[in-house]
């Protein structure tokens, strides 16, 4: 009976088909609801003629593969192709690539052929901010489902730890973290990248950055100097205890401190599986006059959109 009425919404108008899949997403974040039969008429309205029914599709998708990844794993080939469209709104790529972030962590070998991932790397740097924020998530997804998969692209995400965008950033040096995790001696070919990111604006980005360092430590990799991390978590004011935990796991591993009982909650791929989520959304709550995305100061009664990345303020 749904697959019918599915099929009947196509034939309505754009604003009708738009409240519908609406309704559609309100239901798919409740983990008790079942999609299997819809996920594959559901996925040809990611095709729709009007651009708003497009991205309103792939926000449901983003729901749903938060609630049941396995379901939207039978449309991951969909999705991908609307990633790999530079053609698509940007949106719509970053919502889609999103998805696939999260359908990764359980299926990363299915979501993740070397094209996409060669898609999702390569949008780095040439997308929108938007775009390459939901990137950069999706590559730590990623990582998370299987640290081999991006053992060997160490260097290329290392490549855009500078960019504006914190959230780009903390996503790389999370993605990073995990493989490192798995290959610490990886971690070399990101280590001056690293270093510079121990000054960064974000402490979010400074603690991960340091966290990394320290799991490369761990290594057996000469390291030329040790972490300058004397500054790293002293600047005053309600430091987050998220940095001063990875600075004080990277001072004691330069130290061989771990040598007889391994750190817990810090410098692991479980540690990071289960806290990352939370650490976006506090690093989303919005300081006064900073964009949540970018961090670019904005005064009192600017513009409703940041001029550096375009998201709404």
């Amino acid at each position: 009976m749904a697959v019918g009425c599915l099929d009947r919404l196509g034939a309505a108008d754009a604003e009708t088909r738009k409240r519908a899949l609406q309704a559609v997403r309100a239901v798919a974040a409740e983990p008790s609801r079942s999609f299997e039969e819809l996920v594959g008429p559901l996925s040809t309205f990611l095709t729709d003629e009007d651009r708003a029914v497009r991205l309103t599709t792939a926000k449901l998708f983003v729901a749903l593969a938060q609630s049941e990844p396995a379901t939207v794993l039978l449309v991951g080939d969909a999705l991908a192709e609307r990633v790999a469209d530079d053609e698509e709104f940007y949106y719509v790529r970053a919502r889609c690539a999103e998805a696939l972030g999260y359908v990764a962590v359980d299926s990363p070998a299915e979501v993740t052929d070397p094209g996409t991932l060669a898609d999702l790397r390569i949008g780095l740097s040439f997308d929108e901010p938007e775009v390459k924020e939901k990137l950069a998530k999706a590559l730590a997804y990623v990582a998370l489902g299987d640290p081999d998969r991006l053992r060997h692209q160490v260097d290329s995400l290392a490549e855009h730890l500078n960019d504006e965008n914190k959230l780009v950033r903390y996503h790389l040096c999370t993605a990073l973290v995990v493989v490192g995790c798995a290959h610490p001696a990886k971690l070399a070919d990101a280590e001056d990248m690293l270093r510079e990111r121990l000054t960064d604006e974000s402490p979010y980005v400074r603690g991960r950055a340091a966290e990394a360092l320290g799991v490369l430590t761990a290594s057996d990799v000469e390291i030329e100097s040790t972490p300058a991390l004397d500054d790293t978590d002293a600047e005053g004011g309600e430091t987050p205890s998220f940095l001063t935990d990875r600075v004080r796991f990277c001072r004691r591993r330069v130290a061989d401190e771990y040598s007889e009982s391994p750190p817990t909650g810090v410098g692991t791929i479980e540690s990071i599986r289960e806290g990352t989520d939370a650490v976006v959304e506090e690093m989303l709550s919005p300081d006064e006059g900073e964009c949540p995305h970018c961090g670019l100061a904005l005064p009192a009664g600017g513009p409703p959109m940041c001029p550096r990345c375009g998201v709404p303020r």
